[in-house]
């Protein structure tokens, strides 16, 4: 057995907090990823550090906040050429590691999405960015589906959609049982990334999928009639969709399809966690299950994403398991960062943490040595002209959200907008006490520590210090 742990590191895209059915959803359908839960620890208060995919990504891929590592759009360029990423690190270290799917550091508009040039650490790339086939070449997935007679854009504009058997899902789980057989007989550990492109929109998912949730039985999103005056003062932000009622939306539907995109993925995630079992290879291997960020699904009268940081948006799931090692059933209500998911990575792997990362290891919580219920004093998330003007609606939008136990403050900038909320006596954020006189106080204590956070994580003083003038 390898002294260091295997790790299987399975992430959906755009994910929410609440659709896990161990965790207290009851209209999901998630036995793999509820058996995860009991076996292992769920970190029930995670925020991701951006609310979009390229900037969540870029940050917990590197330790650092998007604005620190200068990364905070989709459709950019260029990836920075430092810090390294956690994988190049890890598999310079000794592992062997796979990436299957999306990865999203760059642009993957009009083009396949290059490599790092300075390298990302994957000697198996089995890339797919969204399941369509506009690449010429280099899309791992579209190749595949071609190879077995399929045509994607045929198959998604169908009334079946594409069919399990050709799904992204499934690509996924045969590549990742492909790398698995590859390691077999190998001493050295090995990191397996799978990056699967649902839930994402568009809600589509196989027919026969589709079909195992009424959207007649669903509860719909969080919404109040209220919400559509609250969010007409905030218009002015970028968002990737209209402002609408959840009938107008087809909230209930959406959700529903929602839900049986996460029901395909719960189906897929049993695959290889069997083959691992089988393999023997499960007691010595770390299994991580979360998601880049979340999704408005008609919360607040908002579908999809964008410059907004309700809960549905940016809070994500993240558990861990490892038999024997972590403890078991746990559920820990501290409040955690994505970057804490780098900083455990980087400590599981046996590598000591690089001075530039911002996050803080889970594993004394994960052993069972520290308390659940208090992890940080705060978290952060950022929204810097993150999506395309052009299909948002927006003339780039720049947001911060800063969370304490109690409260969240959301701040517009340039824009004389701001949100306030108090968690504990309104968690799905109806009453924004912005301009409560009751709450200035507290909003402009609040307001200075998100400006020093902000000024003392994400300022960048350039090259290193050698001498004192």
């Amino acid at each position: 057995m390898n002294e260091r742990p295997n790790i299987l590191w399975y992430c959906t895209d755009q994910q929410r907090f609440d659709t896990i059915g161990a965790l207290g959803n009851p209209h999901v359908r998630t036995p793999t990823i509820d058996r995860l839960v009991h076996e292992g620890t769920a970190f029930t208060k995670t925020y991701c550090q951006s609310p979009i995919c390229t900037p969540s990504r870029s940050s917990f891929m590197t330790g650092l906040y998007p604005s620190r590592l200068h990364n905070t759009r989709n459709g950019n360029d260029t990836f920075p050429p430092y810090p390294p990423v956690i994988t190049k690190l890890i598999a310079d270290s000794g592992y062997t590691c796979g990436l299957i799917g999306k990865f999203h550091l760059q642009s993957s508009g009009h083009r396949t999405e290059p490599r790092l040039e300075n390298g990302d650490g994957f000697s198996y790339w089995k890339f797919s960015h969204a399941p369509r086939d506009d690449w010429e070449e280099g899309h791992h997935y579209a190749e595949w589906v071609r190879e077995r007679g399929g045509d994607l854009d045929a198959l998604r504009s169908s009334d079946e959609h594409v069919p399990p058997e050709l799904h992204q899902t499934t690509w996924g789980t045969e590549c990742s049982l492909e790398f698995l057989r590859q390691q077999e007989g190998k001493n050295e550990p090995w990191l397996l990334n799978v990056n699967i492109y649902d839930p994402h929109p568009p809600f589509i998912p196989p027919k026969v999928y589709a079909d195992q949730f009424d959207p007649n039985q669903m509860p719909g999103p969080h919404f109040r009639d209220s919400d559509l005056k609250h969010q007409e003062k905030l218009a002015s932000l970028d968002f990737q969709d209209e402002i609408k009622t959840p009938e107008q939306h087809d909230a209930f539907r959406k959700q529903a399809d929602y839900y049986a995109m996460i029901k395909q993925i719960d189906d897929q995630f049993l695959r290889i966690l069997e083959y691992l079992e089988e393999t023997g290879q499960r007691e010595n291997t770390v299994i991580i299950f979360t998601s880049d960020h979340g999704e408005s699904l008609g919360d607040h009268g908002l579908m999809y994403k964008g410059c907004r940081f309700y809960e549905g948006l940016v809070r994500i799931p993240l558990i861990f398991s490892w038999p024997g090692q972590f403890q078991t059933d746990q559920q820990a209500d501290g409040l955690v960062e994505m970057l804490d998911l780098t900083a455990t990575l980087v400590e599981l792997s046996g590598l000591e943490q690089p001075d530039y990362m911002q996050g803080q290891s889970l594993i004394p919580i994960l052993r069972g040595d520290a308390d659940t219920h208090h992890i940080r004093e705060f978290v952060r998330s950022e929204y810097f002209d993150a999506l395309d003007p052009f299909f948002t609606g927006g003339t780039g939008t720049f947001g911060t959200m800063y969370r304490t136990e109690q409260y969240k403050l959301c701040m517009y900038h340039n824009k004389e907008l701001g949100e306030l909320y108090d968690l504990e006596a309104d968690p799905w954020e109806f009453d924004d006490l912005w301009d409560s006189p009751a709450h200035q106080e507290i909003k402009h204590r609040l307001i200075e520590e998100s400006f020093n956070a902000h000024v003392c994580l994400t300022t960048d003083m350039g090259s290193k210090r050698i001498a004192p003038m």
